[in-house]
């Protein structure tokens, strides 16, 4: 490989891809460390007219679905996501063969994005799958070339991704998490077959972050071109990518919002031209700012501006907002800034991204958002998937932020590395509050190491700056020894990348250089944690509800704990383990959370959201308010009794009501109700319990809405209802029926948000039911599923119900259509489901 500068290019030349347009995602994928790719210096340019002739051509001459394009010019932007193919367990060494149709001995598999490369059991005596794997793609680029930029975007390839086209080694890639792009303006050959090859390899590497070892490490980092690609063919004047470009605050477009308040706002946006022609360009920018509706709320167009040959303009223009809708939890309202680069007239590159207009401040003990208080609620999320790993659709992305959302979260944690941005977008749409976290866990490695962790923050901040709901930045290795000079260099890149006077934070784990100070509650001894912090500094804790109940340190509790068992009283607690287990865990959950709001912290995040698989250990983590399959466990509801009552524009926060007993002969007489009203009158079988306010304990006195427990006298089968009222009205109710003996089977799909779609990855539920239609909470029948239709079950089949509900993984096809979804489990009548994908 050839000598680099650090910012990744080689000595000689630094290639600058082009940025598309694409009105899911704020800012596009690009490269991180580049191999000697020449610049296209060439004189024909790609007009907007032409933009959609080559999309024409691009359907006719490229392997990608027809469905997959997306026919906005310019420029002209076609998925990458099918037709590839797959082989791992090989010789690694790349050869002439790999790249030829016939003659390899390798038995390539027909695969789409994202992939990976094995899957995975849910639970294993073995890690997960390490290795060497190559991708390759057959394709074509319109014989139009090589007048316009041709390019690659790959949203990420764990851990370490060599690329070629046609044999010749383009480049490098290092990191798992964050996106590249390959130019292949000067290989390629236009009009004909050309051969991709991408060789990645995700074994164990000190020098790539986290760092760790996979088999000490506390989450699993999966392999495979696990993100969706795309093929760009665009304008040498374009505006640049900003992780590609690598310019300190430059790149891509860079939005910034002063003077917020209900009655106005100032926009700053700053476009970055490349030129990458033989001749200097001139160009102006227009920037056009759409609400909701379409409707333009400012425009602005700046004096034209000439940018020499192999070199970059930023341009910056200012709009005023009057009476702007402020971004909010409750009301995430979203504009839409459409950015147009025009040369003699006409556009020849466009961008479009989302933006909310908000304000921000930390300061001890308080956060503040567009001027008012707001306490952070908020939890961690892994991104894995049972048997997928990390290769799930844009819709999964989505259903997890709503299920967050749903479970009465204002803010998540990205433990501990950048989530997809579709997960980001679904936040920016949703009204999810973010910490958005570099690629770390208790491992500090060497130069090089550091080197790379500074470049994923940077890259981070560059990738991730415009969406409204990253309010910090995690430019620190979690839970690792990290020196002071590497803390230093990590919050100064934050600011060196956003230089704005106001509204930007970073934050990390100690308690030195970094704007917030995160630690997670454990760090210090019970009973007063971090309570009595006292240093002018804001404070968030960003883990707490798990460690001090598993390493039995809770320090309140002790007299309800003396009795448990080391496995009842821990936080990890399996949604199978009954009605007990989940009980407790919910109650540590509240006694932690509880008393975080003792000291001066501005907000908590619990761990975590859901269950999830260890590196070092072959047991699921079950620490999670949902399991590992996104179904609820009692705490779910605990915290979503936490949010509201509001009038939340999505719908969340609204009257709930939720009782957290199974109501069997087995169950407890103390009924816990968790709701967000004033009362609850509890009825058995249509007759009166009590009518009840909240519980008054020390456990709940700092709480929102604190639980309400009820004493019943006597167990009777039947049914238990719970009537929730706000200001002496009913606003919502509760049952719990008594389940009887298993009748029948009976399907759901998970929606949260977003019905299936094409290549969509969905969670299937086969519940174990009574004649009426309860589940049976204890049940653990074998079910068999059977699938018709262009789509694919993932996963164990047969498969065995937990706390009565068996899930499988249904993976849909490239085309719209019905799938239908059988379940059978011996003596239980059949359940059959019609999925539509659109």
């Amino acid at each position: 490989m050839p000598e680099q500068h650090p910012n990744g290019t080689d000595a000689e030349t630094q290639v600058c891809v082009s940025t598309s347009f694409n009105t899911n995602l704020s800012n596009t994928p690009d490269n991180r460390y580049l191999m000697p790719v020449p610049s296209l210096l060439s004189s024909t340019m790609l007009r907007p007219s032409c933009g959609l002739l080559l999309i024409a051509a691009l359907s006719q001459c490229t392997s990608s679905a027809n469905s997959e394009r997306n026919t906005q010019a310019p420029p002209a932007v076609t998925q990458f996501n099918q037709d590839w193919q797959f082989v791992r367990d090989v010789d690694t060494t790349v050869t002439a063969s790999l790249f030829a149709k016939t003659g390899s001995t390798a038995q390539w598999a027909p695969v789409s994005l994202p992939h990976t490369p094995r899957i995975e059991p849910v639970v294993t005596e073995q890690q997960q799958w390490q290795g060497i794997s190559f991708y390759r793609k057959f394709f074509r680029v319109p014989a139009a070339g090589p007048g316009s930029r041709v390019a690659i975007e790959f949203g990420a390839a764990m851990h370490t991704a060599d690329v070629y086209l046609n044999g010749q080694n383009l480049q490098r890639h290092v990191g798992g998490y964050l996106p590249f792009t390959v130019d292949i303006s000067r290989q390629a050959k236009y009009g004909e077959e050309n051969v991709l090859l991408v060789r990645l390899n995700n074994q164990d590497s000190p020098v790539v972050p986290p760092g760790k070892p996979l088999k000490g490490l506390d989450f699993n980092f999966y392999g495979g071109l696990y993100r969706p690609a795309r093929l760009i063919l665009s304008d040498p004047l374009h505006i640049a990518n900003a992780v590609q470009a690598n310019r300190v605050a430059g790149g891509g477009l860079l939005l910034h919002y002063e003077n917020v308040s209900p009655q106005s706002a100032t926009l700053h946006l700053q476009t970055d031209l490349q030129n990458d022609a033989p001749q200097a360009q001139t160009a102006l920018v227009r920037t056009v700012l759409l609400n909701e509706k379409g409707q333009e709320v400012a425009r602005t167009t700046s004096e034209a501006a000439s940018v020499a040959p192999g070199a970059s303009s930023q341009i910056k223009q200012q709009l005023s907002i009057a009476q702007p809708q402020l971004w909010s939890p409750d009301q995430p309202y979203l504009y839409r800034a459409v950015v147009e680069v025009l040369r003699d007239g006409k556009v020849v590159d466009r961008q479009e991204t989302t933006t909310g207009v908000r304000s921000i401040r930390f300061a001890a003990k308080t956060f503040t958002l567009n001027g008012q208080p707001l306490r952070l609620r908020g939890t961690n999320r892994h991104q894995e998937y049972p048997y997928l790993g990390y290769a799930i659709s844009d819709n999964a992305q989505y259903r997890d932020a709503w299920k967050i959302k749903d479970a009465g979260f204002n803010f998540v944690r990205c433990s501990h590395y950048p989530p997809s941005e579709a997960f980001l977008q679904a936040c920016d749409e949703l009204g999810l509050l973010v910490m958005d976290s570099a690629p770390g866990w208790q491992f500090f490695g060497n130069a090089e190491f550091q080197k790379n962790s500074l470049q994923d923050i940077r890259d981070m901040v560059r990738r991730d700056r415009n969406h409204p709901s990253i309010v910090l930045w995690e430019a620190a290795l979690n839970e690792s020894d990290m020196a002071k000079p590497f803390m230093e260099a990590a919050h100064k890149a934050v600011h060196e990348e956003l230089p704005f006077a106001e509204g930007v934070y970073s934050c990390g784990w100690l308690d030195y250089a970094y704007d917030v100070f995160i630690p997670a509650r454990q760090h210090l001894k019970a009973p007063d944690y971090f309570n009595k912090y006292a240093k002018d500094k804001p404070l968030f804790l960003c883990e707490y509800g798990d460690w001090e109940y598993y390493a039995h340190n809770a320090g309140f509790n002790q007299t309800a704990f003396s009795g448990l068992k080391e496995s009842e009283r821990t936080s990890r607690q399996l949604r199978g383990q009954g009605e007990r287990a989940l009980t407790q865990q919910a109650l540590n959950f509240q006694e932690a959370h509880n008393d975080n709001f003792r000291g001066p912290a501005v907000g908590d995040a619990n761990w975590l959201m859901f269950d999830y698989k260890r590196g070092y250990a072959p047991d699921i983590e079950s620490s999670g308010v949902s399991d590992i399959f996104r179904l609820p466990k009692f705490a779910y509801y605990f915290y979503q009794s936490q949010n509201g009552p509001v009038e939340g524009r999505n719908g969340f926060g609204k009257p709930m009501v939720y009782i957290a007993n199974y109501w069997q002969p087995t169950s407890s007489k103390q009924v816990v109700v968790y709701s967000n009203c004033d009362e609850i009158e509890l009825q058995l079988n249509g007759k009166p319990v009590a009518r009840q306010r909240p519980d008054a304990t020390k456990f709940a006195d700092r709480l929102a809405h604190a639980p309400f427990t009820f004493t019943v006298p006597a167990f009777a089968p039947g049914t238990l209802k719970a009537v929730a009222y706000r200001n002496g009205k009913s606003a919502a109710t509760a049952e719990r029926r008594t389940p009887g003996a298993a009748h029948h089977l009976q399907l759901r799909y998970d929606r949260s948000g977003r019905d299936a779609g094409r290549q969509d990855v969905l969670f299937v539920y086969a519940e174990v039911v009574d004649v009426n239609g309860t589940v049976l909470p204890e049940a653990t029948n074998s079910i068999r599923f059977a699938l018709k239709g262009e789509g694919e079950l993932i996963g164990d089949n047969p498969v065995r119900a937990e706390a009565g509900i068996a899930t499988v993984l249904v993976k849909t096809g490239l085309e719209k259509g019905t799938l239908q979804l059988t379940a059978t489990g011996d003596g239980l009548t059949d359940a059959t489901l019609k999925i539509e994908t659109k």
